[in-house]
């Protein structure tokens, strides 16, 4: 029995020993963190196109022939009524075009009025003969009613700066022209004003264009819209 009991105590030794060893033996290194997924790559919005010259969104601009013509105010008008119109045109310059530099306009005005008043009250006489075959006895309305327009037009606040500019070139010239000249110079002038507009049309067509190009692109989908199935508030 004494054998025995020698071998449980020894491999009670050899048992207790190797556990010893191992609990002084190296420790295991625990596994790193997971590696944390990349952030999503940052996607650039460029703002949305803006109106031209700070007009507003929303507007209508005459549609461009196939000639490159639009129809405008001055769109097929009598002899008559190009004097009359740039007359008019000249009024609003002289109005509304008040920097230093657009000082001689006013002058020029003056000297326009003075220089070709009967040509100036021929073309008046002659409008208003035309609005009477047009319209009768009534013809007066319709005729203050489209000179309105004429007005709204070269007035037109996004284009001032770009009008005074070509009116203040127009004033120069007008100083030269005899009485003899003035529906000459008003048919070739009128047409030069109307540049300014023209441009801002292509100009806002351009916009227009970049602009459904970036709600294509950018705008989100109607399902996506947080504020998708209300109703919808007045456009900005």
């Amino acid at each position: 029995m004494g054998s025995q009991l020698r071998r449980v105590i020894v491999v009670s030794l050899v048992v207790a020993g190797a556990a010893a060893v191992a609990s002084c033996g190296p420790k295991s290194t625990p596994p790193p963190p997971p590696t944390p997924p990349a952030p999503p790559p940052v996607v650039y919005i460029p703002p949305r196109p803006l109106p031209p010259l700070g007009a507003a969104a929303g507007l209508i601009v005459p549609v461009q022939a196939p000639d490159g013509t639009r129809k405008t105010i001055n769109t097929g008008i009598s002899s008559a009524q190009t004097i009359w119109n740039l007359r008019s045109a000249y009024n609003v310059a002289a109005l509304n075009c008040q920097k230093a530099e657009h000082a001689e306009i006013l002058t020029g005005y003056k000297k326009f009025l003075v220089t070709h008043k009967k040509g100036l009250a021929s073309a008046n006489t002659t409008v208003d003969k035309e609005y009477k075959a047009r319209y009768g006895t009534a013809y007066i309305r319709p005729r203050e009613a489209y000179m309105t327009q004429v007005y709204n037009f070269y007035a037109f606040p996004p284009t001032l700066t770009n009008f005074c500019d070509a009116a203040l070139a127009m004033a120069r010239e007008s100083l030269s022209v005899k009485p003899t000249e003035l529906s000459a110079f008003s048919a070739r002038s009128l047409p030069k004003l109307d540049l300014v507009f023209d441009g801002f049309y292509r100009a806002y067509e351009q916009y227009q264009a970049d602009a459904a190009a970036w709600d294509a692109r950018y705008a989100p989908s109607p399902a996506s819209s947080p504020a998708a199935g209300t109703a919808a508030g007045p456009s900005t």
